[in-house]
């Protein structure tokens, strides 16, 4: 396979570094793990993971070029997914402290972890990047892609697991509801600093 797929070694520390660094989604797995457990981030992991995937799927095959020939659209999508993690930042930072306890309907969920994927410019230019260097050209081209995308999902799965099992086991230092309180205080100033960074840096 890695004859005739001669940059898919670089591509896996690609997709594994992308995956692994803390970013909004990380932050977002490593809160809801550890204020409602291991089995509510599963689903965020699996909406980020599968969302990311087809958004290298979708670049491929030409959809993303909208985003370099109209800036305009690049900014809107910014400033909304900028204004969505600030909202998600003030819900997690005002988050009562009990840690299990709250109600299903008040986590984030595949939806909503999916569709931060696709209001993310940064994800969308993720996706670009890994098409235009990794797939090379050729007829074989839109079999590379293909394998892109299945291969990127199977990597983040992981990386964003171990982001999960992180706020699992963080869980067992937040019995109180001071050290819930500063926990919840600490993630949403830290989502609310990565949204705000990728416009101001």
């Amino acid at each position: 396979m890695l004859s005739s797929f001669p940059t898919l070694l670089p591509f896996l520390l690609f997709a594994f570094v992308a995956s692994i660094t803390p970013g909004p989604t990380n932050i977002l797995v490593l809160s809801n793990s550890a204020r409602y457990g291991l089995g509510a981030a599963l689903p965020i992991i699996f909406g980020a993971c599968a969302s990311a995937a087809t958004l290298v799927l979708l670049v491929g095959t030409g959809v993303g070029s909208s985003l370099t020939a109209w800036p305009a659209v690049q900014n809107v999508m910014q400033w909304v997914g900028v204004a969505w993690l600030s909202y998600l930042a003030w819900q997690i930072f005002c988050a009562p402290a009990e840690a299990i306890s709250m109600k299903a309907e008040d986590r984030l969920g595949w939806v909503g972890a999916a569709g931060l994927q696709w209001i993310n410019p940064k994800t969308w230019m993720m996706a670009l990047a890994v098409v235009s260097v990794f797939t090379g050209a050729g007829e074989d081209r839109f079999v590379h892609v293909i394998n892109l995308s299945l291969v990127f999902f199977l990597i983040s799965l992981p990386c964003l697991g171990v982001w999960a099992l992180l706020g699992a086991g963080s869980s067992r230092w937040l019995r109180s509801p001071r050290a819930m309180q500063t926990f919840n205080r600490c993630m949403g100033l830290l989502l609310l600093g990565s949204a705000w960074l990728s416009v101001l840096v």
